[in-house]
């Protein structure tokens, strides 16, 4: 398997090149389908969250290192020039990345949660587009056991953190106190519906759900107890709002600064926060030069993020520690998938049971001849053995497959097997490869 990994994040690329970038979730299954028809891709995958875009393949040995061709197949025409702020990893590098991503250990606030479901979706959404073969397949359900594992073994995941925490923090930064504030959720997407929930909790009072499709804004609405409106009903009721909370899916710009204004005027120039939490972003960035108007997109997060980051450090490394232990046996796996400990360990296992049920049944058993002897022992022998066969037999059709790795790790979990990894050889090392900026990781 030759894994190929490259994208643009926030730790490269500003918004501005981020939101050129981004797909939505509607249309990532398409994307996929693109990405498939490039040549030298076998299977693929899309990642398009608010802080990365990026593009995970595995390929054939010739496809071009840089990975431009698979981009310019996901998006055709022009693009904006992406080698400053483009990262390309390969295998070792790649693995790391999507653990540490998974883990959320790469992401803007550090142990958020929402990452993972991401991630997970973009999974389903790349299978059902034919993305997924048993190369990618082994990887991710890697990546997701290694989150869990993080999520259980340290405190990454306390009181966990999202830019939709962040942004409720920002809006107590900015009123003080929350008590009676009417939000108003430009759209039905998750975080802003988390971050509604959150300003709920902290006291705020109405919600407001504009989106396009009413429909889709009276479930929402109707869960979070509040007012349903379609979007051609904001220029009326947009003033009634406090805070105004951009999560749409729009590719260009919903609320523009000449409608924020208007806001402004017939709330008498009360303060207004303006959310916008969007990739592509929902107000107009020109908005933050009105007087009483405060934007904040999710660049301007960092800050809050930067409070968060030190509380977490210590659980981060702990995390990245057991990335790192993750990553070599996951490599040393896949160079070289090996059944056979697992099989001797699972045969031994079952004669271990074998032989200590006969034991404690001896004595209701009573003397037996040596023919009865025979006969029990070849009896039991013979249970076991086609109790094992199907097992077995699909353990050694997953050796040196990449997609048995979660066919093993199952069986090892299932049977309780402690099955040890073999030091990976001196000439075996995994090849790696990074282009673009410098190693974050």
């Amino acid at each position: 398997m030759k894994l190929l990994l490259l994208g643009v994040s926030h730790h490269t690329a500003p918004l501005e090149v981020r939101e050129q970038l981004a797909i939505p979730e509607a249309q990532l299954g398409e994307a996929v389908t693109r990405l498939l028809a490039a040549p030298g891709v076998k299977e693929g995958l899309i990642l398009s969250t608010c802080n990365r875009v990026e593009i995970l393949i595995n390929c054939d040995a010739g496809l071009d290192p840089d990975g431009t061709g698979c981009l310019e197949q996901v998006y055709g025409g022009s693009r904006p020039d992406l080698r400053p702020y483009l990262y390309v990893q390969q295998q070792r590098q790649a693995v790391r990345h999507v653990f540490r991503v998974a883990c959320s250990l790469d992401s803007l606030l550090v142990g958020e949660p929402q990452i993972l479901g991401q991630l997970k979706q973009s999974y389903q959404t790349a299978r059902a587009a034919g993305g997924v073969g048993s190369g990618l397949e082994a990887l991710l359900t890697r990546a997701f056991s290694v989150a869990k594992r993080v999520r259980t073994d340290t405190e990454l995941g306390r009181n966990p953190v999202s830019i939709s925490h962040a942004a409720v923090d920002l809006a107590r930064q900015i009123f003080g106190s929350l008590a009676g504030k009417t939000v108003l959720l430009l759209g039905a997407g998750k975080m802003g519906e988390l971050a509604a929930r959150y300003l709920g909790a902290q006291g705020a009072g109405r919600v407001l759900v504009v989106n396009r499709t009413l429909a889709r804004a009276e479930a929402l609405a109707a869960a979070l107890g509040g007012e349903a409106f379609a979007l051609d009903q904001l220029p009326a009721i947009g003033h009634r709002a406090d805070v105004i909370i951009g999560c749409t899916g729009a590719a260009t710009p919903i609320l523009s600064r000449a409608q924020v204004a208007q806001f402004l005027v017939r709330r008498k120039y009360r303060p207004v926060l303006l959310l916008d939490i969007a990739v592509p972003r929902d107000v107009e960035a020109t908005t933050r030069t009105l007087d009483n108007a405060f934007l904040y997109n999710v660049d301007d997060l960092q800050a809050v993020v930067d409070a968060n980051l030190a509380d977490r450090q210590r659980e981060a490394i702990r995390a990245e520690a057991i990335v790192e232990a993750e990553v070599e046996t996951f490599l040393q796996r896949l160079q070289s998938l090996d059944v056979v400990p697992t099989i001797r360990q699972l045969q031994e296992r079952a004669e271990t049971i074998r032989r200590e049920e006969l034991a404690r049944l001896r004595g209701r058993l009573g003397a037996l001849t040596p023919e009865q002897e025979k006969a029990v022992e070849a009896l039991t022998r013979g249970l076991m053995q086609k109790w094992l066969h199907r097992p077995l037999v699909a353990l050694k059709e997953a050796a040196g497959d990449a997609g048995g790795l979660p066919l093993l790790d199952l069986v090892e979990r299932l049977f309780g097997l402690d099955v040890a990894v073999a030091p990976e050889p001196p000439d075996g090392a995994a090849v790696e490869h990074e282009a673009g900026p410098k190693e974050r990781l």
